[in-house]
């Protein structure tokens, strides 16, 4: 397939619309983006039962539920919140006060051939869904999904330095710890606008890449020594990276937004010993452009469906 790619990401998404044939999927709880997922869900030709979520009644293709196992019955597909389930069972719905537990027996009831979303699965839902012999995907752990999701989380931790700096973004010394997905936009944005940007990674073909890319690169086994002169200091390390040790070397002026998962990468208490203003900035993409990532989520679930009851 080709694609223009002057489209942007909204351009892409849309041209990627296969059909679902009026599957049936369950959509329980959720944040804003699900909202945005369960319209194109419905543009795909599926049908919805929905439940935690605030849906219209009476939206066509929408059945809301007021129990999990008649949310649950006769779906080819369930779709859980970003963080799945906590140990104890509960779901994460954000935009609902009704506390929901998700029980092996009530996914007992799904097809062989069923499949359960999540963004990352905690350890009881793989459990769950390994004794039950049902199909887990972790939306955020899969290719397509992170690189689409690291341009809304780029642009809103662009947008949250701008708003904390004293400093413009441009002539500004900014460092991104990783080169991943994230951190691979997230440091040709800055570039663009005009960062002096160090990227920090391990492996050599990372830096050699950094370098090609005419960037600064940083081995991380030099991090301790290069933060001296950091305006800003972006980690996408879900690892403790900016150990107290680290932070010593880190000017006192400097801003950091770690965007790793809970807990991240800082040591937050020893940043604030320190004077270091310090902030915790994971799952940007569902809080700064909730359309954009509710579209890049159904188009990874739509895609998957389609090629998962292709041979059926």
């Amino acid at each position: 397939m080709s694609v223009n790619v002057a489209l942007g990401v909204e351009g892409v998404l849309a041209a990627m619309q296969p059909n679902l044939g009026g599957i049936t999927i369950a959509v329980v709880g959720g944040d804003a983006r699900y909202l945005v997922m369960i319209e194109e869900l419905l543009a795909s030709d599926a049908r919805v039962n929905v439940m935690g979520l605030p849906v219209k009644s009476g939206s066509a293709g929408v059945t809301l539920c007021t129990g999990l196992e008649e949310c649950l019955a006769g779906v080819k597909a369930v779709i859980l919140p970003i963080l799945g389930i906590d140990e104890k069972g509960f779901l994460h719905c954000l935009l609902s006060e009704q506390s929901m537990a998700l029980s092996e027996e009530i996914m007992a009831q799904l097809p062989v051939d069923a499949f359960v979303f999540t963004g990352l699965a905690g350890s009881l839902l793989k459990q769950m869904t390994s004794r039950l012999d049902i199909r887990l995907i972790e939306l955020m752990k899969l290719d397509d999904v992170a690189i689409f999701n690291s341009i809304p989380s780029a642009e809103g931790v662009v947008q949250m330095a701008m708003e904390i700096l004293p400093v413009t973004i441009h002539g500004s010394s900014a460092y991104v710890l990783g080169f991943g997905r994230t951190g691979k936009t997230l440091a040709r944005l800055l570039d663009a606008m005009g960062a002096q940007t160090r990227v920090v990674a391990r492996k050599s073909a990372d830096l050699a890449r950094i370098s090609e890319m005419n960037l600064i690169p940083v081995s991380f086994h030099n991090i301790a020594g290069c933060l001296g002169e950091a305006d800003v200091i972006f980690n996408t390390i879900p690892a403790p990276v900016l150990t107290a040790e680290v932070l010593t070397r880190v000017p006192p002026e400097a801003v950091i937004i770690d965007m790793a998962s809970d807990p991240g990468g800082t040591d937050f208490q020893a940043a604030e010993r320190l004077g270091i203003k310090a902030v915790l900035a994971p799952s940007l993409p569902g809080r700064v452009a909730p359309k954009t990532a509710g579209r890049i989520l159904a188009q990874a679930i739509i895609r998957i469906l389609t090629e998962g009851t292709a041979g059926s």
